[in-house]
């Protein structure tokens, strides 16, 4: 039984705001869902890593609650997991008795207090530095032995004795990418949504406190028949476990079959696991094809990766149709020359090589209502979500593109409901407030220096 749910806790935020005279009204939910946002502007809390209170509903706080309240099994599958006070909690379930498994991405699986910064890719060094400073829990800049037993998480679980494999256990050098995020607990609830467990995605950069975090949600779901899909996807990553036969399966060799609805509540929930291959027609891309082109009035989409062309040949039908859109893209991934939000604009980017993307379609005519969000400086538009009508939302740890689809572990879901939507709609609204539209400065002056460099490019074979 769950000790206190982020309807809870989201109302008391919002009631806080209201006193304030800053926040909305409080949105209702559909039965057995809730939905989590940490820059929602009506929520606040204080944040655990500076000690700050700021605005957004505490994603750790919503993943804790859920972890402390199972009774017999936790089942963990995320890209990555860095929160140490998540770790702790697990391990403190598995002395309990409480079944706790745990599945990373093979990048995320080792401790990072035991690697070398020589060693690492510079990202990886980013993270150390970043993961060291979380550890420093007295802020005098070194880490002594108990901070770095403490602050690592990986290395908790480890000593703990947490079952624990990445997507190596199926005797390969691992899949192209295990981006799954979600929790099941006790075969009855399930959370799951764009965030990884860091304090990058929920928090803040512990060394850098303009971040709020990379604009991240959760959803948690309280239904068995969907636990039960989660679980089947866990255990077809997870075999017989660490120590046992290569019998995990990853990537493309768990022949990921068709999407499955499940009612929650009275609420549609479709679940697609990727990745599939390239023909395979129960594939992810698909699936958002589908579901967009049933858009009579609007569509609002906040991605932080897109780069599929099919899905810039829909939204480009839809809006000749009278469908209004709203896309908001991460700014960092917007103009990288793969990046569909440049077809929308009408405009194309060649590489360093000044090759332009295969098959690159530039629109003729630029779409309306394309953009990047203002963000704190540091953070990134983690989202990965469409609102369809004010009624069906799109969401989980799938970006747009072809890597999601047909490579990575990833999860897909599809949820028919008006209160959800509300939800997502809201968050679209902050996001779009101060929104840059168009060709903004910054991306007139890579286009004029990239055609300065590269002329008009030449195309991808």
């Amino acid at each position: 039984m769950l000790v206190l749910g982020s309807a809870g806790l989201l109302q008391a935020c919002s009631q806080a705001g209201r006193l304030e005279g800053q926040a909305p009204p409080p949105l209702p939910l559909p039965p057995s869902i809730e939905v989590v946002f940490n820059h929602r502007a009506e929520a606040r809390y204080r944040s655990p890593i500076h000690g700050e209170p700021r605005a957004g509903d505490d994603l750790e706080a919503l993943l804790l609650d859920t972890i402390r309240g199972a009774q017999r099994e936790l089942l963990v599958a995320v890209q990555e997991l860095s929160l140490p006070q998540l770790a702790k909690a697990l391990v403190e379930q598995h002395r309990r008795g409480v079944r706790v498994q745990v599945v990373l991405e093979n990048t995320y699986s080792q401790p990072w207090s035991s690697q070398h910064e020589a060693e690492l890719s510079p990202h990886l060094r980013q993270r150390q530095r970043q993961l060291m400073a979380l550890a420093d829990r007295n802020r005098d800049g070194r880490l002594d032995a108990m901070e770095r037993a403490q602050g690592d998480a990986v290395a908790v679980l480890q000593r703990g004795g947490v079952p624990l494999l990445d997507d190596t256990a199926d005797g390969s050098r691992g899949s192209a990418l295990m981006h799954s995020k979600f929790l099941v607990a006790d075969r009855r609830v399930v959370v799951t949504g764009s965030a990884n467990f860091t304090p990058s995605c929920i928090h803040g950069d512990p060394d850098d406190r303009r971040t709020r975090g990379n604009v991240n949600h959760l959803l948690r779901f309280n239904s068995g028949a969907l636990a039960a899909v989660f679980a089947g996807e866990f255990q077809r990553m997870w075999g017989d476990g660490p120590g046992g036969a290569s019998d995990s399966r990853f990537g493309l060799a768990k022949g990921s079959g068709p999407a499955t609805t499940v009612l929650v509540g009275n609420t549609p929930v479709t679940v697609l696991f990727a990745p599939h291959r390239r023909q395979d027609p129960n594939g992810g891309l698909q699936l958002i094809a589908s579901t967009l082109m049933a858009a009579q009035r609007q569509v609002d989409l906040a991605l932080f990766v897109f780069s599929a062309q099919p899905l810039t040949t829909v939204i480009s039908a839809l809006q000749q149709g009278g469908v209004q859109l709203r896309l908001l893209a991460d700014p960092g991934f917007a103009s990288r020359p793969f990046s569909e939000v440049l077809d929308l604009l009408g405009v194309a980017l060649a590489d360093q090589h000044c090759k332009l993307e295969a098959g690159n379609q530039p629109l003729q005519r630029p779409s309306q209502g394309v953009g990047i969000p203002q963000l704190p400086g540091g953070d990134k538009l983690h989202h990965k979500f469409a609102v369809i009508d004010n009624r069906t939302v799109v969401t989980g740890s799938f970006n747009w593109s072809p890597s999601a689809a047909h490579q990575n572990d990833e999860v897909l879901l599809v949820i028919e409901s008006p209160l959800l939507a509300a939800h997502f709609t809201r968050e679209m609204d902050r996001l779009w407030r101060g929104a840059e539209l168009g060709i903004n400065e910054r991306l007139a002056h890579k286009l004029t220096a990239n055609r300065r460099r590269c002329g008009s490019g030449v195309q991808r074979g």
